[in-house]
């Protein structure tokens, strides 16, 4: 996915998280802090390619960390996400005085990152250093800025602003597919 695509898509992963109350701090956090949060954050696992925009801008970070680990390694593992959530743990963060509403949405960018890469056909390797890879091949890009991306993570914009936040009930679901077997 392009760096525009995890932009936008990130935008719509934290809408998405607010509204469905993810978390008390996303829920009743600021917009101004979870949109901006959540953008900061999304192209982060990128660090490990030097041609990233991040990586480009950050050679002295990104060269070393793609030679020990390879794009679409580490970085973009559950083993990552930990090793963030422990350092939010040690409530490091907090002495910087960044609001909770912020760290929640930093979460959510890189999270979406990981979902957005998992719906290309390389996938993410979620279990790494295990090799396994886990996509769900929706999204293909040429190596260019595909508008079908661009356009695919726009819908996604437009359908968190439009959904009500409603969770459907899954019993009622659940009972509907026990009738058909």
């Amino acid at each position: 996915m392009t760096a525009e695509g995890h932009l936008i898509f990130s935008v719509a992963c934290a809408i998405f998280a607010g509204k469905a109350e993810l978390t008390p701090a996303l829920t009743n956090g600021d917009w101004w802090h979870i949109i901006p949060g959540a953008l900061l954050t999304c192209l982060l696992p990128d660090i490990d390619h030097p041609s990233s925009v991040l990586g480009q801008r950050l050679r002295w970070i990104s060269a070393p960390i793609a030679r020990a680990f390879g794009h679409r390694g580490f970085t973009h593992s559950l083993l990552a996400v930990f090793g963030g959530v422990f350092l939010l743990q040690c409530q490091l963060p907090a002495s910087w005085g960044i609001p909770p509403d912020v760290l929640h949405a930093m979460a959510i960018g890189y999270l979406s990152h990981l979902l957005a890469d998992a719906l290309t056909p390389a996938g993410v390797p979620l279990l790494w250093p295990v090799r396994w890879r886990f996509c769900l091949p929706l999204l293909y890009n040429d190596k260019g800025n595909s508008p079908l991306e661009r356009l695919f993570c726009l819908a996604l914009v437009g359908y968190s602003l439009y959904w009500d936040g409603v969770m459907p009930d899954m019993t009622a679901i659940l009972r509907r597919i026990d009738h058909l077997f």
